[in-house]
């Protein structure tokens, strides 16, 4: 995936999710906020045993094939 497809897939789900005006306020405090995306990521997952991490990173692949199909 190109960073162009990922940044116009990222916004459009963001907008999907939240509406406009809260995706653009999503991106303002994202952009705001000094960001350590390596403690973000420790505690994205922290509380999850093993095996729901496995789960949810093999749906999300699952959804990943699922989309690339659906795009062709």
């Amino acid at each position: 995936m190109t960073d162009t497809t990922l940044m116009s897939e990222g916004m459009q789900t963001l907008i999907n999710r939240f509406g406009i005006v809260d995706a653009g306020r999503f991106i303002y405090l994202m952009s705001k906020e000094p960001f350590d995306y390596t403690k973000f990521h420790h505690t994205l997952f922290e509380g999850m045993t093993l095996d729901e991490l496995c789960e949810a990173a093999s749906q999300a692949s699952d959804e990943a094939d699922r989309r690339s199909l659906r795009t062709g």
